[in-house]
């Protein structure tokens, strides 16, 4: 069982930048890949970022590929999201998620475990 607790979401003005973070615990060994998913009211889970753990390749949405930037920190098992110039149709709940084995997808199905969300609100 693998726990992922996403943070760092909240109201924040057009143009402005915010970084999100998400903490693991209960793993064994290290995943294959980590990745952000957002989703708006009536809108299904849309692909953000995804980074590969063992040489942090990355992957991005084409919609945020020039504004944010995914990371992660080995020794604290933590992905993080650094979102600048940020939009009004960036709103949305984002998802910390675990793939154990494979490496960056876009693909939701791919990833094994999911976060609670954390709520971003970009007003314009």
């Amino acid at each position: 069982q693998v726990q992922l607790v996403e943070s760092g979401g909240g109201l924040v003005q057009a143009g402005g930048s915010l970084r999100l973070s998400c903490a693991a615990s209960g793993r064994s060994s290290f995943p294959g890949a980590m990745g952000w998913f957002r989703q708006a009211p009536g809108k299904e889970r849309e692909f953000v970022a995804a980074i590969r753990w063992s040489f942090g390749m990355t992957l991005y949405a084409d919609s945020v590929k020039a504004r944010f930037t995914i990371s992660r920190d080995s020794a604290k098992n933590a992905v993080y999201l650094q979102m600048s110039s940020l939009k009004p149709e960036d709103t949305a709940v984002y998802y910390c998620a675990a793939r154990l084995r494979g490496l960056e997808s876009s693909t939701p199905q791919d990833y094994n475990y999911w976060g609670q969300g954390t709520q971003v609100t970009v007003s314009s």
